[in-house]
């Protein structure tokens, strides 16, 4: 029996290890990710009062929980009897998100009085004391964790791709590991950035000169770090979703990945960005172009 015990524990360790380094591994593959995901939800959450900022945040973070969980045994599943359906399935959400990004641009560039209008009512809906904020934030709150699916899609395929060949366990393991390490990450910094005018007032009012220097500071650039994560995130969709639309395309992908590497350093990684933005924005416009089409044929049915 001590024999056996001493073999049982000698696996556990073992597998301990496995599942550390694949982790680290995984966790550096999908750091990229990590950081489109940020920006996504944190520009997702803005523009909410500022007492409904944590509150909308710990939503969109359940949300992003949920998602987690039915993704990884889905992706456990997929990995074992269907691996051939990964790619397409990615390309799906890749596209979506590529139409969600260039369907905001469009709203804003192409219907500038509707989108006008949108921002002043909902600008009077945050400042009206006696609006259902819970309800006025409903949509944001839906179509933050609809982006964040996609984006933890990518994270738990990527991390299937380290782990593949794996015991299930270890499998089991690392993806559920990712998804809670992502998950509090993001949610954790997307709620210091919504937080950091909060952070300046209380700086702003401390006796000390530095410390109101440094309050002032933050709360003059926390109106631009908003915008500019508001441009982030929208680059962060064409970027994201050209990516998997061109990595899911091996000619294609390989075609860029050996120019990137030809080119090297800055001009290489640059590169490789701007075409997986540029396909971004070119699917976007198509896909929002036939989901357009698909409307006003619906609409000439009825």
């Amino acid at each position: 029996m001590a024999t056996s015990l001493l073999l049982l524990l000698d696996d556990i360790a073992t597998v301990l290890d496995d599942v550390s380094i694949l982790t680290k591994v995984a966790a550096k593959k999908t750091a990229g990710v990590l950081g489109d995901d940020l920006a996504l939800n944190a520009q997702q959450v803005s523009g909410v009062k500022a007492e409904r900022e944590i509150p909308v945040v710990w939503a969109v973070c359940k949300g992003s929980f949920i998602n987690k969980a039915i993704l990884v045994p889905a992706a456990l599943a997929i990995g074992t009897w269907l691996p051939w359906l990964v790619t397409p399935l990615l390309m799906i959400g890749g596209a979506f998100l590529c139409f969600e990004g260039f369907e905001k641009l469009a709203h804003k560039f192409l219907h500038k009085k509707e989108h006008e209008a949108d921002t002043a009512r909902h600008e009077r809906a945050v400042a009206d004391e006696t609006v259902d904020l819970v309800a006025v934030e409903k949509d944001k709150i839906k179509g933050a964790v609809r982006t964040d699916f996609i984006l933890s899609a990518e994270i738990i395929a990527i991390t299937l791709g380290t782990v593949q060949g794996q015991s299930f366990t270890t499998q089991l393991t690392v993806l559920a590991g990712i998804a809670l390490i992502m998950t509090i990450g993001v949610y954790g910094l997307v709620a210091g950035i919504v937080k950091l005018d909060d952070a300046g007032l209380y700086l702003s009012r401390q006796a000390s000169k530095a410390a109101q220097a440094l309050g002032r500071g933050i709360l003059a650039a926390a109106p631009w770090l908003m915008k500019g994560l508001s441009v982030a995130g929208t680059a962060a969709m064409f970027l994201v979703g050209g990516g998997i639309l061109v990595h899911g395309v091996p000619a294609l992908g390989h075609a860029v990945e050996d120019w990137a590497k030809a080119a090297g350093g800055v001009v290489g990684a640059l590169g490789s960005m701007g075409v997986n933005a540029g396909i971004g924005v070119v699917a976007g416009a198509i896909v929002l172009a036939c989901v357009e089409l698909a409307g006003k044929l619906r609409g000439k049915k009825a």
